[in-house]
């Protein structure tokens, strides 16, 4: 059977700025390019799962405007069921300002019509969680919502993966319905820190970008080479993994299993500049494993 994926979260047009030099406070600088790109954590998440062969799901909300028709076409279009998108008219679709510069990124976000996304919108999708192999869920929507959808699908006997970004604390009522945590290297430091965090353990698997992937099984840390690639455009390359990490867990991959193939996920994705654009198919991603993987 076709793996079945939801993906609970965000929906956003990214604004991408680039320059040669990022301002500092009160300077303004000459860019070189612009360009509008679907982005949101979520739907980035929910159309790499997608495109690599998961019938996905996504549920989420944007705005009865431009952007949001816009955001809403390109989710179908790479495969993506909608039914769970809601357009609101009270608040805009969300936006990421990205600045680009020498290979790298800043972003702020505009929650806009993600902060749509309730809790009791969630029970409304009750269903579709319970009957998914996994639900994928990141925190650029209300903590509660997230709390609700993870819940609910772990009634199902769904995996659930949260993705905790933007970083902030996360309570033992929303942990206990959590199975795998996939933070970057600064998000897991933060989560450390946090005294009620240190059973997470073996429920983490930590992205450090070209150091590679740590995760730890039966309490120890075991490492998964990243794979070598010069970068475009690094915007996205965490959501690539996560989609790619779902699509493998719900094909019933162990984690290591999964793990690897989402770094070469996340290696492909960073070769296109936009968060989706450079989303890979299954056979680009076979065709790069078969030929053009160099693990470091």
């Amino acid at each position: 059977m076709t793996p079945n994926v939801t993906v609970v979260g965000s929906i956003n047009m990214d604004l991408v700025t680039s320059t040669e030099q990022v301002p500092n406070q009160g300077e303004t600088v000459l860019g070189y390019d612009f360009a509008t790109y679907p982005g949101g954590k979520g739907a980035n998440q929910a159309v790499s799962a997608s495109r690599l062969g998961a019938k996905t799901n996504m549920i989420g909300a944007v705005g009865k405007d431009a952007f949001g028709q816009e955001l809403s076409e390109t989710l179908r279009e790479n495969g993506v069921v909608t039914e769970n998108v809601k357009p609101v008219t009270d608040t805009p679709s969300g936006t990421a300002t990205i600045i680009l510069s020498n290979g790298d990124n800043r972003i702020i976000v505009n929650p806009g019509a993600n902060h749509s996304v309730t809790p009791d919108y969630i029970k409304s999708c009750a269903e579709v969680l319970r009957s998914s192999d996994v639900v994928l869920m990141q925190l650029e929507i209300p903590l509660e919502t997230v709390e609700k959808a993870a819940k609910l699908a772990k009634e199902g006997g769904a995996t659930v993966i949260l993705n905790p970004a933007p970083i902030q604390a996360l309570p033992e009522s929303l942990l206990q319905w959590v199975d795998i945590i996939t933070p970057n290297e600064s998000e897991a430091e933060t989560l450390f820190n946090q005294s009620h965090q240190s059973n997470l353990e073996d429920k983490l698997i930590i992205t450090k970008g070209s150091e590679g992937v740590f995760f730890y099984e039966d309490g120890k840390e075991r490492l998964i080479p990243a794979y070598r690639v010069d970068p475009v455009d690094t915007t996205g390359a965490g959501d690539a993994f996560n989609g790619a990490l779902a699509f493998k867990l719900s094909e019933g991959s162990t984690k290591q299993e999964a793990i690897s193939y989402a770094n070469a996920v996340a290696a492909l994705s960073v070769l296109k500049s936009g968060a989706q654009t450079g989303l890979p198919t299954q056979a680009e991603v076979q065709v790069f494993l078969e030929h053009q993987g160099e693990q470091t």
